[in-house]
């Protein structure tokens, strides 16, 4: 897409922008509660704050990868746009199927009840007030995006700026309470036994908690200069990730020791309350909230691109790829992504679609990646902005990894792998009804 068109997106984002993006894709309420869920899986500190550095190197690895493609083909739609001209329309379909119309929207329900749920502690609001809240916080986040990225572009970064004050003020709680218990750190947990391989099942939690960088590529149409800008910003924002992530894995270790942190609910919370008492957990839930709206806010602008991008196609409904020509947002894909994200809030039924779609994600990075190696091959005498290092070697590692964590989840969730492969599969018969009515509309 051109920008000097009125039906064309506007490059906006800088380097900051986008960085903001990464973060707020990335850190959402997992780092919050997960390290409790490794600490079960470990035997003591170090093994812990290994595994998140080696999620966290296997992550920027597929970082990278994303820096190249996005490089190659700076355009709004992201994976969707990389799986069409590799593989062809029918594996994009059945991306954008699977993500545009159910992970996006059920993940942006989830997160947004899970705000809610944490806001409504905050002000002591009783649950009934849960479900508006977070259907509120949907529609207010998709109403300013109807104004164009750099309406949404300040919200993230406002947001962006208090999640990462949320995870600082862990630090500092957790430096405070480091005289004297730096020995946690390396400490053995007695108090349970981790059984042999106990560290594969550890690594999927840290992955999936790394999870959420490519919405940077969703964007790409509006990033500036995006041959240059999309590689640093991806790379910025993913490596402030990793060293907060690791960070708060030694405050939790220090101020909680391993078996604390693995016997509890909320470390988080936990960890506040040892200075601040019980209005610690209150701290926290702010925190947590602003963190959460954050990553509502990146969820429903990149799902929208995606959409808009199938409209434009042809593969969703043309008036879903309409760009407003004031505001150069897509404002019909932002309005169904609301909407439909609103129905699954109130419903309930966001939960389980989200574990139904869950291996469908994972392949659709999987086979993202891997159109890295069709682009490197199809143009091999053109140069690129951006080339991965250590190429093919990182592309492959991180192919290998995500097939690995499709391969333990399916063992983990044999039921719900299932249930993913069945939706992914029901894509063929829409694709087959949606071209022959294309072809019966053009005749």
């Amino acid at each position: 897409m051109t920008n000097d068109s009125s039906s064309s997106y506007l490059r906006r984002l800088g380097v900051w922008d986008g960085a903001a993006i990464v973060i707020g894709g990335v850190i959402g309420a997992g780092i919050f509660r997960t390290p409790a869920t490794v600490a079960e899986r470990t035997a003591s500190g170090l093994p812990l704050l290994s595994l998140w550095a080696i999620g966290g190197l296997l992550t920027l690895a597929g970082v990278l990868c994303y820096a190249e493609l996005g490089a190659r083909r700076p355009q709004a739609g992201g994976i969707y746009i990389y799986l069409r001209e590799a593989f062809g329309p029918l594996p994009a379909f059945l991306f954008g199927w699977t993500m545009a119309l159910i992970n996006y929207p059920g993940s942006v329900a989830a997160v947004a009840t899970t705000f809610a749920d944490y806001a409504c502690r905050a002000v002591s609001l009783p649950n009934v007030w849960v479900k508006p809240v977070a259907v509120g916080a949907i529609a207010f986040i998709a109403g300013v995006n109807f104004f164009g990225i750099r309406a949404g572009a300040w919200m993230q970064n406002l947001f962006t700026l208090l999640k990462v004050a949320a995870i600082v003020m862990l630090l500092v709680v957790g430096l405070v309470l480091a005289h004297g218990h730096f020995g946690n750190v390396f400490a053995v947990d007695t108090t349970h036994e981790v059984p042999s391989g106990a560290w594969i099942g550890a690594l999927l939690p840290v992955l999936f908690t790394y999870g959420g960088f490519h919405y940077l590529n969703d964007m790409a149409g509006e990033v500036r200069d995006p041959q240059r800008t999309l590689p640093r910003a991806l790379a910025l924002g993913m490596i402030g990730v990793v060293v907060c992530y690791v960070l708060v894995n030694i405050a939790y270790l220090v101020g909680l020791g391993h078996a604390g942190l693995a016997a509890s609910k909320a470390p988080a919370a936990d960890l506040m309350s040892h200075i601040f008492g019980p209005s610690g957990a209150t701290i926290m839930a702010v925190g947590i909230a602003c963190s959460t709206f954050g990553y509502c806010s990146i969820a429903i602008a990149g799902g929208a691109r995606v959409l808009q991008t199938m409209g434009a196609d042809g593969m969703f409904f043309r008036s879903v790829g309409h760009i407003d020509s004031r505001w150069r947002a897509p404002q019909v894909a932002l309005a169904v992504l609301g909407v439909w994200a609103i129905v699954l809030t109130l419903s309930g039924s966001f939960g389980q679609l989200l574990n139904y779609t869950t291996v469908g994600e994972w392949l659709g990075h999987a086979f993202g990646i891997a159109t890295l190696f069709w682009y490197r091959r199809q143009f091999a005498n053109q140069p690129s902005p951006f080339r991965v290092p250590l190429y093919p070697l990182l592309p492959f590692v991180f192919v290998c990894t995500v097939l690995g964590v499709i391969v333990a989840t399916a063992i983990d969730t044999p039921g719900d792998a299932g249930m993913s492969l069945v939706i992914i599969a029901c894509g063929l018969p829409v694709y087959a009804l949606w071209r022959y009515w294309q072809g019966r509309r053009a005749a």
